[in-house]
């Protein structure tokens, strides 16, 4: 299993944080579940407007972070209004995951 960790800091003087996550889940959530290879995603935030997105997939390929065209992008161009600066991507392999019932769901 693979891991896209995306890294952003809302600005909070144009939405607050529960509009943010709440935009996630109505416009982002359905379409990631469409994507082949797609395991889940954890959407980890603050009160001051950072967050942290881990996206799980099956291979390295479904978890590119570097692709330059596609479901990624065309998202994050989607919602550049919202940040405070451009977010930070990477990709990583799991190593160990050990996630509760809810979160294998």
């Amino acid at each position: 299993m693979h891991a896209r960790v995306t890294l952003l800091e809302i600005d909070t003087m144009r939405t607050g944080m529960g509009a943010a996550v709440g935009r996630f889940r109505e416009e982002v959530l359905p379409q990631l579940r469409d994507q082949d290879g797609y395991r889940g995603v954890l959407v980890l935030t603050t009160p001051g407007g950072q967050a942290a997105l881990v996206s799980l997939w099956d291979t390295a390929a479904q978890a590119d972070v570097r692709s330059g065209a596609g479901f990624y992008p065309d998202t994050l161009a989607r919602f550049v209004t919202l940040f405070a600066c451009p977010p930070g991507r990477e990709q990583y392999e799991v190593a160990v995951a050990d996630l509760p019932a809810a979160a294998r769901g």
